[in-house]
């Protein structure tokens, strides 16, 4: 899985047209958000084929600014704070989170600075939560 960072028009449409392109591409999206900044949004979405949904999105006018490695990463929704908690330890190693959102199965979607460092710290969380 990648994450699509796109810049979409602020006006009414544009994200229809991304999810219709997407769609009749049969290219799903696996969880992810826009979010306004003025005149343009800022979208990120996980997708399995991102190369593939960058060349669609483009023949529409969509850009595709990014593809990002994510970090999947499972939280356990019965211990409070553990956004914070993961969050602090990414902190902790100077790996600062530049995008995060849920996938459709409930786990936190974290795009970093620093893919390889971030990963590590991701995998030894695994290892003391799960």
């Amino acid at each position: 899985m990648k994450d699509l960072e796109i810049i979409l028009e602020n006006k009414v449409g544009t994200l229809a047209l991304m999810g219709e392109t997407l769609g009749k591409n049969r290219i799903g999206l696996e969880g992810g958000g826009v979010f306004q900044n003025g005149n343009t949004s800022i979208a990120h979405f996980l997708v399995e084929e991102s190369e593939r949904a960058k060349v669609v999105l483009a023949e529409v006018g969509i850009t595709v600014t990014k593809i990002n490695d994510v970090i999947i990463q499972k939280l356990r929704q019965d211990v409070s704070g553990q956004l914070g908690m993961f969050c602090r330890k990414l902190a902790d190693e100077s790996v600062n989170i530049l995008a995060q959102y849920s996938d459709h199965s409930n786990q936190l979607i974290v795009v970093v600075d620093n893919y390889e460092k971030g990963k590590q710290v991701s995998e030894e969380w695994m290892k003391k939560w799960w």
